[in-house]
């Protein structure tokens, strides 16, 4: 009898196991691992985001969060794509005269980066390593959902990003717009770069 209800048992685990089996979850939407994500909240006075992100980036502009991009023309560089070092700029975080600040930390994937930030929830805390994804139709970093690591899940809200300061070529410079960044280097070259320069114009 023992025998029988032991098989009986280990029969009923195995058909609960299949059950489990045919539904995996989806980690799809969850970050990859790299590093801990963590929340510093003691030892330091609240701090916002602009202060944290003078401090931690090679970028030193002043003024509220929402200005940055369009101070930053002419003296950083300005891209549509991440890279490391360079500052996220969210535009429309609460409203149009309202921005927030981030460092990225690392690049995970060609949809995921890391960003180190402070005051993301209102609170004052410093957020290292917190996961951002871009969720953009296209894949062009101009939409973005944060990971929330206090509730260990994504955030449900979709932020506008205007850009990455410190990152890429400014839109300035881009060909078509007035901008001859050949000619200040041709001038700069003296009497050879200039006439490399008129034979391409020729």
């Amino acid at each position: 009898m023992r025998t029988i209800a032991k098989l009986a048992a280990v029969a009923l685990l195995a058909l609960g196991l299949e059950g489990c089996a045919s539904a995996p979850m989806d980690y799809s939407e969850m970050p990859r691992k790299t590093g801990r994500s963590v929340v510093q909240n003691e030892g330091h006075k609240p701090l916002q985001c602009v202060p944290y992100v003078r401090e931690h980036s090679k970028v030193k502009l002043f003024g509220d969060a929402w200005t940055w991009w369009d101070k930053a023309e002419g003296k950083y560089p300005r891209g549509s794509a991440p890279q490391k070092g360079a500052v996220l700029v969210l535009h429309d975080y609460a409203g149009p005269a309202h921005g927030h600040l981030a460092v990225v930390r690392n690049l995970v994937s060609s949809r995921e980066i890391r960003i180190d930030h402070a005051n993301w929830l209102n609170d004052g805390s410093i957020y290292v390593n917190n996961p951002v994804l871009d969720v953009s139709a296209d894949n062009d970093w101009s939409q973005v959902r944060v990971f929330n690591i206090k509730t260990g899940g994504w955030g449900s809200k979709v932020y506008p990003v205007r850009g990455f300061i410190g990152s890429g070529r400014d839109v300035d410079d881009e060909p078509g717009n007035g901008n001859r960044p050949d000619l200040v280097a041709a001038l700069v070259g003296g009497a050879p770069g200039m006439r490399a320069l008129l034979g391409e114009i020729n």
